[in-house]
């Protein structure tokens, strides 16, 4: 097997096809392949690396994480991409991995790769800020799918992620990614490590799936008391929550405690009281 070493180092690669990262598609290129190795190691496991796995790479860019992912052996590894141009580079790339990796032009946000290839899949990314949490939530809808996330993120955003109750990034993103995940904050990464660097910090994330939730809930009821309970987290959940008509003291929840203080838990028990009912 060819290895990436081997290549042609990536920015040359940008000389020769004058590549310019386009700001509609919150492009920043990771060019440092001590970073990208760092992040496929992260995203296998110690001892099989990547091996066992199907893994789904969103936003593969010129593909200097591809790269790494593909030195760390993948079962398959499907990049999906929807810059032509760099479609283009990452074609070349295939030719010294025809068995292992498959390059699938288009946006993410239509084919989120939950379909992809045999379970387990992983899916390993540096996200596209302007549609990262859109991704994030389109995942967990499909939880079932997949094996594990190894997501790059806005700094702020991987904060609201981990944060705990009664904290000020604690907030709805928190727990339905807690309620099905365990999330963990790898290392944050510094704005010079990105071709042309964003305005703001980077951190990694990994996202464990859990065997089940933790507290039985669905999905849309989650989606509908977290929205109205943290779009007004200043107000009491009395005032907040008050178009859903829900009886605080049948649950034993204070009905004047503010969002940024309920558990997980708790939310899953609010969204409990709406599965008989409908909000289509």
């Amino acid at each position: 097997m060819v290895r990436p070493v081997q290549l042609t180092p990536l920015r040359d690669i940008l000389i020769q096809y004058d590549l310019i990262s386009n700001k509609s598609l919150g492009q920043h290129f990771l060019l440092d392949q001590n970073l990208t190795n760092r992040i496929a190691k992260v995203a296998g496991d110690s001892k099989t690396k990547l091996s066992n796995f199907t893994v789904v790479e969103i936003g593969a860019g010129p593909g200097g994480l591809t790269r790494s992912i593909l030195e760390h052996n993948p079962k398959h590894l499907f990049a999906i991409e929807r810059d032509t141009r760099c479609v283009e580079i990452l074609n070349k790339l295939r030719d010294f991995y025809p068995k292992q990796l498959t390059i699938i032009p288009g946006n993410a946000l239509n084919s989120s790769g939950t379909n992809l290839g045999q379970m387990p899949r992983r899916i390993i990314a540096n996200l596209p800020y302007n549609i990262s949490t859109i991704l994030l939530i389109t995942w967990l809808k499909r939880i079932d799918d997949i094996n594990q996330m190894t997501l790059m993120f806005q700094k702020e955003v991987a904060d609201r992620i981990i944060a705990k109750p009664s904290t000020k990034a604690y907030g709805r993103l928190s727990v339905i990614t807690q309620w099905l995940c365990e999330a963990k904050l790898e290392f944050h990464i510094n704005k010079r490590a990105f071709m042309p660097p964003p305005k703001v910090r980077s951190s990694l994330v990994t996202l464990k799936p859990r065997p089940t939730p933790l507290h039985p809930a669905q999905f849309k009821n989650m989606e509908i008391v977290t929205s109205a309970a943290f779009g007004q987290r200043r107000k009491m959940l009395r005032s907040s929550l008050k178009s859903l008509d829900i009886d605080f003291e049948s649950i034993g929840i204070d009905q004047k405690a503010r969002a940024e203080n309920l558990t997980i838990e708790e939310f899953s028990l609010l969204a409990q009281v709406l599965k008989e009912r409908s909000f289509d």
